[in-house]
């Protein structure tokens, strides 16, 4: 479980398909620390198990990941280069505080960025959300996009507003996103758990 809140952006040093799985290797400095092999990190929103840790003398870890076909499809790890950015998050520890909201690390979906732009001082990111995403969207509710917890600003027929302030600019991979870029999308979690209440009621006269 994780609660959306990026502690850093990680960049990539090299994606190898093999033959058990795609090998993915990202250079990191704080999400490295007090980590070990087997445990869990949100990349790009997506939850992977750390399969190999190689520290620098800088201060920096290499941090390995084993990726299956099926994450490689659904998220948008399939696009990473060596040198591309990618949102990193430690696991959430139950003691800590929750700045964000409860993020699974299990992705929806891709989103398309329709509009990213700076109007003012924030930000504004307009994306185009799957149908079993949108769904979910409500005015301001929550949305993990690439990992980062996010306030919904308006909904509109299948995409959202998002403002995004300085800080989530400057310490996050959204950086160097422009439009045209797919985002790894995960809707909120108590949503999906009332439609499934919803859906086994049995309402009288039904």
């Amino acid at each position: 479980m994780f609660a959306g809140i990026v502690e850093e952006a990680g960049r990539v040093m090299h994606v190898e398909k093999r033959p058990e799985a795609i090998r993915l290797a990202v250079e990191a400095r704080k999400c490295a620390e007090k980590v070990r092999i087997g445990d869990s990190l949100a990349v790009n929103g997506c939850c992977l198990t750390i399969v190999g840790i190689n520290p620098h003398a800088n201060g920096t870890s290499i941090l390995e990941f084993d990726l299956l076909e099926e994450t490689w499809r659904r998220t948008n790890l399939q696009f990473a280069q060596p040198g591309t950015l990618v949102n990193l998050e430690r696991p959430l520890r139950p003691d800590a505080f929750v700045g964000g909201h409860f993020v699974t690390g299990h992705v929806d979906g891709l989103g398309t960025i329709r509009r990213w732009e700076r109007p003012g001082q924030d930000w504004v990111l307009d994306v185009e959300l799957p149908p079993e995403v949108q769904k979910y969207a409500i005015f301001k509710g929550s949305i993990a996009i690439d990992g980062i917890s996010l306030t919904i600003a308006e909904v509109h027929e299948n995409w959202v507003r998002i403002w995004i302030i300085p800080h989530t600019y400057e310490v996050t991979n959204l950086r160097e996103r422009k439009v045209g870029d797919q985002v790894n999308v995960e809707a909120d979690l108590i949503g999906k758990y009332v439609e499934r209440f919803l859906s086994q009621m049995e309402i009288p006269g039904r």
